[in-house]
Parts: structure tokens; C-alpha cells; sequence
């Protein structure tokens, strides 16, 4: 399997268009046109095909991760969680 074909797999998966494709790249500060991100989407027979390097792949991945969970937190910063926890529960039920 190539690096095209888990590209494909992955916007067919999420649902995404080029222009999310873009933004998910402007994440982590990789720029990319709409002609050449539509190169790697097209048949390896076309002639204007062009095969997805590792780093395209690799910043794509990281920037999914950032769209879909958030970015990270820095060091010494506590995440904050949305869910509530056991005590917060407990807290409630005796007020």
C-alpha cells in the first residue's frame, strides 16, 4: 500500500474536502496548493499523477490529530476535561 492510497483511504474515512485537507496541513505550518494536493488523488497512469512523499503524509497525520483532538497542551499546563469526573459527580448528588 502506498503513501497515495492511505491518503485516499484516510479522506474517504473523514469525510474530507480539499479545502480541509489544506487547513488540516496549515496546522502544523505545511503549505500546499489545491493543484498539487488533487495530483495525489489522481490515477498513477494520469500524467500529471504525482506520489505522496513522507513528509506530505507525516504532516497530515499530525495535522489530523491536531484537527480531531485539539492542540496540545504545554508543558506544565493541566488539560482541562470536560467530562465529568467521580468527585464532581459526588459533589452534586449531596448539595
Amino acid at each position: 500500500m502506498t503513501n497515495n492510497d492511505i491518503f485516499k483511504k484516510l479522506r474517504v474515512a473523514h469525510k474530507l474536502r480539499d479545502e480541509d485537507i489544506i487547513k488540516i496541513l496549515a496546522l502544523v505550518d505545511f503549505r500546499i496548493g489545491k493543484s498539487e494536493l488533487n495530483a495525489f488523488f489522481r490515477k498513477e497512469d494520469h500524467p500529471k499523477y504525482m506520489e505522496c512523499g513522507d513528509q506530505i503524509l507525516r504532516n497530515f497525520l499530525n495535522g489530523l490529530v491536531i484537527h480531531l483532538r485539539g492542540p496540545m497542551p504545554k508543558k506544565g499546563e493541566k488539560k482541562i476535561s470536560d467530562t465529568p469526573t467521580k468527585n464532581k459527580i459526588q459533589k452534586k448528588s449531596n448539595d
